[in-house]
Protein backbone atom coordinates (compact mmCIF):
# COMPACT_ATOMS: atom_id res chain seq x y z
CA UNK A 1 0.00 0.00 0.00
CA UNK A 2 2.63 2.48 1.24
CA UNK A 3 4.70 2.53 -2.48
CA UNK A 4 1.23 2.81 -3.88
CA UNK A 5 0.39 5.87 -2.23
CA UNK A 6 3.81 7.58 -3.09
CA UNK A 7 2.73 6.98 -6.69
CA UNK A 8 5.01 3.98 -7.91
CA UNK A 9 3.73 2.45 -10.86
CA UNK A 10 5.59 -0.98 -10.09
CA UNK A 11 4.90 -3.34 -7.43
CA UNK A 12 7.65 -5.85 -7.67
CA UNK A 13 8.19 -9.31 -6.35
CA UNK A 14 4.34 -10.37 -6.94
CA UNK A 15 4.06 -14.62 -6.76
CA UNK A 16 7.70 -14.22 -5.13
CA UNK A 17 8.59 -16.68 -1.95
CA UNK A 18 12.31 -17.14 -0.41
CA UNK A 19 13.31 -13.65 -1.59
CA UNK A 20 12.48 -14.58 -5.43
CA UNK A 21 14.31 -17.90 -5.41
CA UNK A 22 11.24 -19.71 -5.69
CA UNK A 23 7.91 -18.57 -7.50
CA UNK A 24 4.32 -19.61 -5.97
CA UNK A 25 1.22 -19.69 -8.63
CA UNK A 26 -0.92 -19.43 -4.99
CA UNK A 27 1.23 -16.54 -3.98
CA UNK A 28 0.57 -14.70 -7.32
CA UNK A 29 -2.83 -14.51 -7.14
CA UNK A 30 -3.14 -13.63 -3.65
CA UNK A 31 -0.95 -10.70 -4.36
CA UNK A 32 -3.32 -10.19 -7.15
CA UNK A 33 -5.98 -9.72 -4.72
CA UNK A 34 -4.32 -7.36 -2.83
CA UNK A 35 -3.28 -5.59 -5.52
CA UNK A 36 -6.60 -5.13 -6.96
CA UNK A 37 -7.70 -3.91 -3.33
CA UNK A 38 -4.65 -1.06 -3.49
CA UNK A 39 -5.80 -0.39 -6.62
CA UNK A 40 -9.49 0.11 -5.48
CA UNK A 41 -8.41 2.59 -2.42
CA UNK A 42 -6.02 4.62 -4.40
CA UNK A 43 -9.48 5.50 -7.14
CA UNK A 44 -10.73 7.13 -3.81
CA UNK A 45 -14.74 7.53 -3.55
CA UNK A 46 -16.50 9.44 -5.29
CA UNK A 47 -18.09 12.80 -3.72
CA UNK A 48 -21.27 14.53 -5.56
CA UNK A 49 -24.96 14.70 -5.62
CA UNK A 50 -25.88 11.00 -6.82
CA UNK A 51 -23.24 9.45 -3.92
CA UNK A 52 -23.59 11.96 -1.34
CA UNK A 53 -27.39 11.55 -1.17
CA UNK A 54 -28.90 13.93 0.84
CA UNK A 55 -32.53 13.12 0.11
CA UNK A 56 -32.03 9.56 1.39
CA UNK A 57 -30.45 11.04 4.30
CA UNK A 58 -33.15 13.32 4.93
CA UNK A 59 -35.97 10.46 4.38
CA UNK A 60 -33.89 8.02 6.37
CA UNK A 61 -33.20 10.24 9.36
CA UNK A 62 -30.20 9.83 11.80
CA UNK A 63 -31.53 6.45 13.35
CA UNK A 64 -33.09 4.83 10.07
CA UNK A 65 -31.68 1.78 8.82
CA UNK A 66 -30.02 2.63 5.18
CA UNK A 67 -29.13 -0.66 4.61
CA UNK A 68 -32.58 -1.29 3.42
CA UNK A 69 -32.31 1.77 0.85
CA UNK A 70 -32.01 0.68 -2.96
CA UNK A 71 -29.53 3.46 -3.13
CA UNK A 72 -27.55 2.66 -0.85
CA UNK A 73 -27.07 -0.94 -1.62
CA UNK A 74 -26.08 -0.04 -4.93
CA UNK A 75 -23.33 2.05 -4.10
CA UNK A 76 -21.97 0.01 -1.69
CA UNK A 77 -21.56 -3.04 -4.07
CA UNK A 78 -19.39 -0.14 -6.31
CA UNK A 79 -17.44 0.94 -3.53
CA UNK A 80 -16.25 -1.85 -1.58
CA UNK A 81 -13.84 -4.47 -3.23
CA UNK A 82 -14.77 -7.99 -4.06
CA UNK A 83 -12.01 -10.22 -3.00
CA UNK A 84 -12.60 -13.90 -5.00
CA UNK A 85 -9.42 -15.26 -2.47
CA UNK A 86 -10.24 -14.03 0.89
CA UNK A 87 -13.68 -15.32 2.56
CA UNK A 88 -15.64 -12.53 4.45
CA UNK A 89 -18.30 -15.00 5.89
CA UNK A 90 -18.99 -15.48 9.72
CA UNK A 91 -17.32 -18.95 10.83
CA UNK A 92 -20.57 -21.27 10.19
CA UNK A 93 -20.72 -20.16 6.77
CA UNK A 94 -17.03 -20.76 5.69
CA UNK A 95 -17.05 -23.87 7.76
CA UNK A 96 -20.23 -25.19 6.01
CA UNK A 97 -18.37 -24.66 2.93
CA UNK A 98 -15.22 -26.64 3.91
CA UNK A 99 -13.29 -24.32 5.58
CA UNK A 100 -10.99 -23.38 2.86
CA UNK A 101 -8.16 -20.79 4.01
CA UNK A 102 -6.64 -18.64 1.41
CA UNK A 103 -4.04 -20.75 0.21
CA UNK A 104 -6.54 -23.73 -0.49
CA UNK A 105 -8.54 -21.07 -2.42
CA UNK A 106 -5.66 -19.80 -4.33
CA UNK A 107 -4.34 -23.14 -4.92
CA UNK A 108 -7.61 -24.38 -6.51
CA UNK A 109 -7.89 -20.94 -8.48
CA UNK A 110 -4.40 -21.77 -10.01
CA UNK A 111 -5.05 -25.30 -10.85
CA UNK A 112 -8.51 -24.06 -12.55
CA UNK A 113 -6.83 -21.45 -14.27
CA UNK A 114 -3.77 -23.60 -15.33
CA UNK A 115 -6.09 -26.56 -16.64
CA UNK A 116 -8.62 -24.27 -18.40
CA UNK A 117 -5.95 -22.09 -20.24
CA UNK A 118 -5.95 -22.02 -23.88
CA UNK A 119 -2.61 -20.58 -25.28
CA UNK A 120 -3.46 -17.86 -28.20
CA UNK A 121 -0.80 -17.94 -31.00
CA UNK A 122 1.39 -15.27 -31.68
CA UNK A 123 0.64 -13.04 -35.19
CA UNK A 124 2.99 -14.72 -37.76
CA UNK A 125 5.01 -11.69 -38.53
CA UNK A 126 5.50 -11.82 -34.77
CA UNK A 127 8.46 -15.06 -35.22
CA UNK A 128 10.43 -12.84 -37.28
CA UNK A 129 10.03 -9.25 -35.23
CA UNK A 130 11.28 -11.31 -32.32
CA UNK A 131 14.60 -13.05 -34.21
CA UNK A 132 15.40 -9.42 -35.69
CA UNK A 133 15.30 -8.51 -31.51
CA UNK A 134 17.67 -11.24 -31.11
CA UNK A 135 19.92 -10.65 -33.57
CA UNK A 136 20.02 -6.92 -32.71
CA UNK A 137 20.93 -7.79 -29.02
CA UNK A 138 23.33 -10.03 -30.39
CA UNK A 139 25.74 -8.11 -32.63
CA UNK A 140 25.41 -5.35 -29.60
CA UNK A 141 27.16 -7.57 -27.30
CA UNK A 142 29.95 -9.16 -29.57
Amino acid sequence: MLPALTGSNIIYGMGMLEMGMTMSYEQLLIDQEIVRMIRRVLQGIAVNKETIALDVIKGVGASGNYLSEKHTRENMRKESSQAKLIDRKMRPGWEKDGSKDMAKRANEEAIKILESYKTIPLPNEASSIIREIILEAEEELL
